[in-house]
């Protein structure tokens, strides 16, 4: 047995050896990862309209108040586009608009250059209350001189029952 066991001591020890002989590859640490780029940003906007804004802004895009039949009050609709104009004015003091007063064909002439004005000065009056200066704007009438639609129905006096917003300066 001494001779069975020295044996199994020896076969034992030699394939300890043999597996301890073998190399483990050593564990390489992963490259690093480059720092990200830093993400270019735009600047920051602060809220103030530009001259841009004019023809991409929803809200300013819209340039026209129309009227009921015979009256000159601003409809509760076309405040919101009042107060985008107003705030327009706010933000760019150098900014002028002309306020065009419309009607329909239905009264004299004379009639209906005055209440072209007073609707003019209907939506004049709402920008102001909206803060924009009196000295940016400006109301002419034209009656029922400058129609867009010339037929004789209550849809086409209904569009031309307005008052255009008309930049003059940006």
């Amino acid at each position: 047995m001494n001779t069975l066991f020295r044996a199994a001591l020896v076969s034992t020890l030699v394939l300890s050896v043999a597996a301890c002989s073998q190399k483990t590859k050593p564990v390489e640490p992963e490259p690093a990862q480059p720092a990200p780029a830093p993400v270019e940003t735009a600047p920051v906007s602060d809220g103030k309209y530009t001259p841009a804004d004019l023809d991409t802004d929803s809200c300013l895009r819209q340039r026209v108040v129309y009227f009921d039949f015979d009256q000159d009050v601003l409809k509760p609709e076309f405040s919101a586009i009042v107060a985008c104009h107003a705030k327009y004015l706010q933000d760019r003091p150098s900014a002028r608009i002309t306020l065009e007063g419309h009607a329909d064909e239905r009264g004299s002439r004379e009639y209906n250059m005055g209440l072209g004005e007073r609707r003019g000065n209907a939506v004049s009056s709402a920008v102001q209350a909206n803060g924009g200066s009196s000295s940016q704007l400006g109301v002419v009438s034209y009656g029922e001189e400058r129609p867009v639609c010339t037929d004789s129905n209550d849809s086409c006096w209904g569009q031309n029952r307005r008052v255009e917003i008309v930049y003059t300066a940006k």
